[in-house]
């Protein structure tokens, strides 16, 4: 995958279907405490959720689908949830890889690596192994991710790979360090379950990305609502710094 031209330096291609769309599946626990169910509950059915969009990217022909599974603040949450949480994680990966791969989907994960057990880390490399070649939609799960992490720790492997650009460092030389210096930056940003903020999420390639935010819980986040989040990005008008009368 080639390195993609930052929105801040020039003017992405618009197109009818966002190329690149991210999400932050939010409302699990609130869909199990409505129906008096465990947390955990909400959690496995917002795994068949995350088949449906997937599916549903693909036959839109969405290319990169990014979803925040689990950010660098939620190891906070209680102990039994996280536990549960991460063994999902690798039950799922283990589940879904060869369906991955028999759809043409490549699997990459981003986020720091060094809290998840070696299980975990290894169905993760597994996965990624096995379709990587694949040249179908590319699904990126967020993991143990923060967006100031991100920043750190590409800052800190350009400087070390450059040091000899200390203090003339340009926004094309750090790009390469990032988590996603493989996808262009998200067209279109949604978030489930009524909150409105990008929590830390890919602080740095969201500058120019359309919001929407649903008070739909991610359990409930059917093809209808993503079609509605689709329609929403349609009707957007995206200047990237230009004005209406430019565009016509």
């Amino acid at each position: 995958m080639g390195i993609f031209s930052s929105s801040t330096s020039s003017i992405p291609e618009v197109i009818e279907i966002p190329r690149h769309i991210a999400i932050i599946m939010d409302g699990n626990g609130r869909w199990a405490k409505k129906r008096f169910l465990p947390r955990v509950a909400g959690h496995k059915v917002g795994v068949e959720t995350i088949r449906a969009i997937v599916n549903q990217s693909i036959d839109m022909g969405v290319k990169y689908l990014t979803l925040f599974a689990f950010s660098s603040e939620n190891w906070r949450r209680p102990p039994k949830e996280v536990s549960f949480l991460m063994g999902l994680f690798r039950v799922v990966l283990i589940k879904e890889a060869v369906k991955f791969n028999e759809s043409n989907v490549r699997f990459v994960m981003i986020g720091d690596r060094s809290r998840f057990s070696l299980s975990v880390v290894a169905e993760i490399e597994k996965a990624e192994r096995l379709t990587s070649s694949n040249t179908g939609l590319t699904l990126t799960i967020a993991a143990n991710y923060g967006g100031r992490w991100d920043v750190l720790q590409a800052f800190n492997a350009m400087q070390t790979a450059h040091p000899e650009l200390a203090s003339q460092y340009r926004e094309a030389d750090l790009s390469p360090y990032f988590s996603m210096h493989y996808a262009p930056e998200p067209d279109l940003f949604i978030r489930t379950g009524g909150e409105k903020r990008i929590s830390n999420f890919l602080l740095w390639q969201l500058a120019y990305t359309e919001l929407y935010f649903t008070d739909t819980l991610w359990p409930d986040f059917d093809n209808s609502a993503f079609k509605l989040a689709i329609k929403s990005y349609q009707q957007r008008e995206r200047r990237f710094g230009r004005t209406s009368e430019q565009l016509r």
